[in-house]
C-alpha cells in the first residue's frame, strides 16, 4: 500500500509471563523501525490495557490497539478491540464468536506452528475472519502455509513479530489504508479486509536462540503452560 500505515500486530510486554518490556519502550522504539503503532497482546491479560492511554498522551500519534492472545482450546487466538480477556480454553469457533459479540475482532495466531498453532483443519472450519500469515517468531515453511491457506480461503492475512524482546519489534507487520485513525478504523479495516501483511520469518539460527529463550523462560516458571 502506497503511504501505508503500519502496526504491528502482535506484541507483547511485562504483562505476559515470558516478556519484560515496558509499554513504554516498545512506544519509543515504534517510530525507529517503520511503524505508526502495535497491537498490545499480552497472553490471556488484559492488565497492559490501563496503560494505554498515558503511553498515548507521551506519544502523540501513536496508534495502540488494545487486544490479548489467548489460549483456546486448539490453539493461540489473537483477540483485538476488546477490553476483557476471553473464556480460555475454550474451542475457537466459539472464542471468535465471544470477541465479535464484544465488539472486537479475532486472527488465528501462527496456525501452521508445531506448538500452539490450531492446525489446518480447525482454521478452514473457524468462522471467517483474519489469519496470521506473517508471523515475526515462525519459519519461511509456516507462514507460507499460512498465507498459502488465506488466499484459499479468501481471508484477510495480518503479519505481527510476536515480540517478546525489543529486537523483534517491526520484524513483521500489517500495513492499513492511510485513511486510518482511530481503533475503531483499525478494526473495521481488519473485519473488512482492507490489510496488508509484511515483513519477515525467523531463519534457523533465530529459531534456535528462540528456542532455547523459551525453554529457559519456561523452566524458570515452573512449566505453567501460556
Amino acid at each position: 500500500m502506497t503511504d501505508a500505515v503500519r502496526l504491528d500486530l502482535h506484541v507483547h510486554s511485562a504483562h505476559s509471563p515470558d516478556s519484560r518490556l515496558s509499554l513504554d519502550r516498545i512506544a519509543n522504539q515504534v517510530p525507529y523501525v517503520g511503524l505508526r503503532g502495535f497491537a498490545l497482546t499480552d497472553h490471556n491479560s488484559v492488565a497492559g490495557h490501563r496503560e494505554i492511554p498515558e503511553v498515548l498522551a507521551r506519544h502523540p500519534g501513536l496508534l495502540i490497539l488494545p487486544g490479548v492472545e489467548v489460549s483456546a482450546l486448539e490453539g493461540h487466538l489473537l483477540a483485538y478491540g476488546v477490553s476483557e480477556v476471553p473464556p480460555v480454553r475454550r474451542p475457537v469457533a466459539e472464542t471468535i464468536e465471544w470477541v465479535r459479540r464484544h465488539g472486537g475482532e479475532a486472527a488465528l495466531a501462527h496456525p501452521f506452528r508445531i506448538s500452539h498453532g490450531v492446525g489446518r483443519a480447525v482454521a478452514e472450519s473457524a468462522p471467517r475472519g483474519p489469519i496470521e500469515v506473517c508471523n515475526g517468531h515462525s519459519s519461511a515453511v509456516a507462514n507460507a502455509k499460512a498465507e498459502l491457506l488465506a488466499a484459499r480461503l479468501t481471508r484477510p492475512g495480518t503479519g505481527g513479530s510476536d515480540v517478546h524482546e525489543i529486537a523483534d519489534l517491526g520484524r513483521a507487520y500489517t500495513e492499513f489504508s492511510p485513511e486510518v485513525r482511530t481503533v475503531d478504523d483499525l478494526l473495521e479495516a481488519l473485519r473488512t479486509g482492507k490489510v496488508e501483511a509484511g515483513g519477515q520469518s525467523l531463519r534457523w539460527r533465530g529459531r534456535l536462540r528462540l528456542t532455547l529463550r523459551t525453554t529457559a523462560r519456561r523452566v524458570a516458571r515452573g512449566f505453567r503452560p501460556i
